[in-house]
């Protein structure tokens, strides 16, 4: 299974990004997708999940009314809609992917992860 991010670079506060994660080899839909964030010197944190059928939605509250997790089945891909950027939100991103009924913002049943996507935004 591969989980392969894009979408991040450097913008300015205020500002917006999408990322997109695209898995393969896997069937996407019996998968919860989520995104992890790292900045350096912190741990790892869920900011968004996603279950499979996109009934159920998980958002860390610093990005509450900012972030928009969402996904497209027929494509394998899920995407972080990030508006309103701050300069806390300068971290790596990270796609995952745990098998349902298993939830990405359990960090310990995640059973993929992506490589990661640098995310900068500027003050």
């Amino acid at each position: 299974v591969q989980l392969v991010e894009s979408g991040g670079g450097l913008v300015q506060a205020g500002g917006s990004l999408i990322l997109s994660c695209a898995a393969s080899g896997c069937t996407f839909s019996n998968y919860n997708m989520g995104w992890f964030r790292q900045a350096p010197g912190k741990k790892r944190e869920c900011v968004a999940e996603l279950t499979w059928g996109g009934n159920i939605t998980y958002y860390a509250d610093s990005v509450k009314g900012r972030f928009t997790i969402s996904r497209d089945n027929t494509k394998n891909t899920v995407y972080l809609q990030m508006n309103s950027l701050k300069s806390e939100d300068t971290a790596v991103y990270y796609c995952a992917a745990a098998r349902s009924p298993y939830r990405v913002v359990v960090r310990s049943r995640v059973d993929y992860w992506g490589q990661g996507t640098q995310v900068t935004v500027s003050s």
